[in-house]
């Protein structure tokens, strides 16, 4: 029997919707299935790709040249592209100083290939003083020539890689951001590496990650990466200076500032002699990104008073019974350490102009 192509015709149709339903099953069955974080099924890694070696390394900081992928099976490694000169790089430290504390001891490893993108940055011990000031107690090896950069045909910084016990590339994230999604992964792979562990124990470990006590989000000042508006009614007016005065009431989670201050793309800069930066957060540490040709000094109070020994940050300074921060060099400065995680209000004073800020973090 002979069938005649006409659009009303039942038994093409028919045909038709048979070769679409099969068509639609073989792609469901033979389609890579998507793994949840935690979830407990057989995974096929055939698609994932073994990671490169190290190679080309011109210096070691918290290891030694024996530091080689191919001796890690067994455990979880976080490959860590940054560069200290790099602002996003630098936020991107105190959630993996935090894994490196939580996770090392449940086998994971974290090595931060540092791969320079200014010529001062690929010198030993320019790189070697930031990570001794920064506190960062896990692997750093120096790619100066990028060679492990193209081994594993990265593009970027800050750039993420999980590795997993068999040595597979199982997750990668370009840039900041994706903290808790990244933390699962790990936890993910954690647990897949200690299958012997109880599962009482494995779910006791991922029942918080490590930053979830935080109630305050990172908050960024340059108009281009602006997450949230600026606290002040004053708002922000993309490369023009803006006159600011803080109000009697700070709202939560929001930044307040006094002065005059250009708002640039990436960061404000103080144009005035003197100005304050405002802020009620909820944390146990906060840090700011920021920097000043000249020098700048801070001035901190924490709840109406200057920071005193039990809530000054690390990068203060005892000058005549005061504390204060020294700003000069762009990077992360920890401006206030509290005893414990709690909600507070930050107020720091600025003297000198030219004092710029990029964002706030928190630990």
């Amino acid at each position: 029997m002979k069938l005649k192509f006409e659009a009303n015709n039942p038994l093409l149709v028919g045909a038709a919707l048979i070769i679409i339903i099969s068509l639609i099953y073989f792609l469901q069955v033979n389609s890579p299935e998507r793994i949840e974080p935690g979830e407990r099924v057989s995974i096929d890694l055939s698609g994932f790709l073994k990671a490169p070696e190290l190679q080309g390394i011109k210096g070691y900081i918290n290891a030694d040249e024996s530091l080689k992928l191919s001796d890690l099976k067994g455990k979880v490694v976080l490959i860590d592209f940054w560069t200290y000169s790099c602002i996003n790089c630098i936020r991107t430290l105190p959630y993996l100083k935090a894994w490196h504390e939580k996770y090392s001891d449940e086998g994971l490893v974290i090595i931060g290939v540092h791969t320079p993108e200014f010529e001062f940055e690929k010198k030993f011990e320019n790189v070697k003083t930031f990570v001794e000031k920064q506190e960062i107690k896990y692997a750093v090896v120096l790619d100066n020539d990028y060679v492990t950069w193209r081994a594993f045909q990265n593009n970027y910084w800050p750039h993420k890689y999980l590795i997993d016990k068999d040595g597979l590339i199982r997750f990668d994230h370009i840039g900041e951001g994706a903290y808790d999604e990244t933390e699962k992964q790990i936890q993910m792979l954690l647990e897949e590496l200690n299958k012997e562990k109880s599962k009482e124990v494995i779910e006791m470990r991922k029942e918080e990650t490590v930053f979830s006590k935080i109630k305050t989000p990172e908050i960024y000042f340059g108009y281009e990466f602006l997450r949230q508006p600026l606290g002040s009614i004053e708002g922000i007016k993309a490369n023009q200076i803006t006159s600011y005065k803080l109000p009697e009431v700070l709202q939560k989670n929001l930044a307040f500032l006094e002065g005059e201050w250009k708002a640039l793309e990436d960061h404000l800069i103080l144009v005035s002699e003197t100005g304050k930066v405002a802020l009620r957060f909820e944390a146990r540490k906060a840090n700011i990104v920021a920097g000043s040709e000249q020098g700048s000094e801070l001035t901190v109070m924490v709840n109406g008073a200057e920071v005193n020994e039990e809530n000054k940050g690390t990068d203060s300074i005892e000058s005549n019974g005061k504390f204060l921060i020294q700003i000069k060099d762009q990077k992360l400065y920890n401006i206030v350490s509290l005893p414990e995680y709690s909600e507070a209000e930050l107020v720091f004073e600025v003297k000198g102009k030219g004092f710029e800020i990029y964002s706030f973090t928190f630990g």
